[in-house]
């Protein structure tokens, strides 16, 4: 894709996730930051100066300028629907940070004013992009391995400790772990299993009174085609799972074990956001994430097919069959994230429709729901 005129992208909200994405934006060859707006005056003025590019204040403005190809909606969850909806009525192609939006309606109105507007969708990132993960889902397509049976999902972290705003405590305003985390699991098992979830059965834990939101969750999914999964996080900086993938941390890095338990303490809320603005792009003390030694991951996936257990890992796919076991090795990343920006390419500039277009995400979306809905309710959710 060296030869292809790149997408001129505009990006609402450079905070956090920006912030994750910005090593695959400045290094995918298919892509040009072109304009950016936040609400942030330090954070404007670092992306007008290192882009040489245009920042505004309003997502409105942004929306308007004729030199931006798509919009990729990173601000916080709640303000996806007017954002996405307002960019695709300005004819812009749609990159929106998941989870898609909060209600099912606001992920069909977002479908909706991008099919009028023949703008396209893609909805991340999400672990289902991560190289390993794909590698798996052509290892089971290529029919080898037989039919997938049952899978496994299990991560360990200190999510909800992490610097947080008051929002991000708030399950109603898109905080916790089911919005933010179980989207990833979601993501990653419904695209193993390639049918719809048929039924959601959840519990949820929240221990903690100073993070008043959902650290934990169990979560059993059924399919339509007889699989099930099994989805297990906890965000309380207990245990850490990464220990299961030889301490390569999330984004692919080599990691000091445990060393996340040194967190620092807050007295306030106020103080604890305020750290947390310093440290986001523009902030005094932001730094860019470090180059990544193998691939992303979202702690351990492990899928019975009726041949084989497969494991996604950060260098590849661990095949266990027969009593023996071995790595089907895959090239080492290149640019980070790659596969978001090559789904997004592929879909605007040769009409290839995405995988994960508006349709996914607002399945995944009806899965978090009804998981919150199961929890609440103490049954089973059967999905339509």
């Amino acid at each position: 894709m060296a030869d292809a005129t790149p997408l001129r992208l505009g990006v609402a909200g450079l905070g956090r996730a920006f912030s994750v994405m910005l090593p695959t934006f400045t290094r995918h060859p298919a892509v040009r930051l072109v304009a950016a707006a936040d609400t942030r005056t330090e954070a404007r003025k670092r992306f007008a100066e290192e882009f040489s590019a245009t920042a505004y204040d309003t997502v409105a403005a942004l929306c308007a300028d004729p030199a931006v190809d798509a919009v990729y909606v990173a601000t916080p969850h709640q303000f996806h629907r007017e954002q996405a909806t307002q960019a695709a009525a300005a004819g812009k192609h749609l990159l929106i940070e998941k989870p898609m939006a909060l209600t099912v309606e606001d992920c069909t109105a977002i479908v909706e004013a991008a099919r009028r507007a023949g703008v396209h969708v893609v909805v991340g990132h999400s672990h289902s992009f991560d190289a390993p993960v794909q590698h798996l889902r052509k290892l089971i397509e290529s029919g080898a391995f037989g039919k997938v049976r049952m899978i496994n999902a299990l991560n360990y972290t200190d999510y909800l400790y992490r610097p947080r705003r008051p929002e991000e405590l708030d399950t109603s305003k898109g905080g916790g772990a089911i919005f933010n985390q179980a989207a990833h699991q979601v993501d990653m098992a419904r695209l193993v299993a390639g049918t719809p979830v048929q039924s959601v059965r959840a519990v949820t834990g929240s221990w903690d009174v100073t993070r008043p939101t959902e650290g934990a969750y169990a979560t059993l999914l059924t399919f339509a085609n007889g699989a099930f999964a099994s989805l297990v996080y906890s965000g309380y900086g207990g245990f850490d799972s990464d220990e299961f993938e030889g301490w390569i941390g999330e984004m692919g890095q080599t990691k000091t074990p445990y060393a996340a338990q040194s967190r620092p303490q807050f007295k306030t809320q106020g103080e604890e956001t305020a750290y947390k603005r310093a440290r986001n792009y523009g902030g005094a003390d932001f730094r860019p994430p470090g180059e990544a030694a193998a691939h992303q991951h979202f702690g351990t996936l492990l899928v019975s097919c009726e041949r084989a257990d497969l494991r996604p890992v950060p260098n590849g796919v661990m095949i266990y069959q027969n009593g023996s076991f071995r790595l089907d090795a895959i090239p080492s990343p290149g640019v980070p994230r790659a596969e978001v920006i090559d789904e997004l390419y592929q879909a605007v500039a040769h009409g290839k429709a995405p995988l994960h277009d508006g349709a996914w995400g607002q399945a995944t979306v009806e899965v978090l729901l009804a998981m919150l809905q199961s929890a609440r309710d103490g049954r089973d959710i059967r999905l339509k």
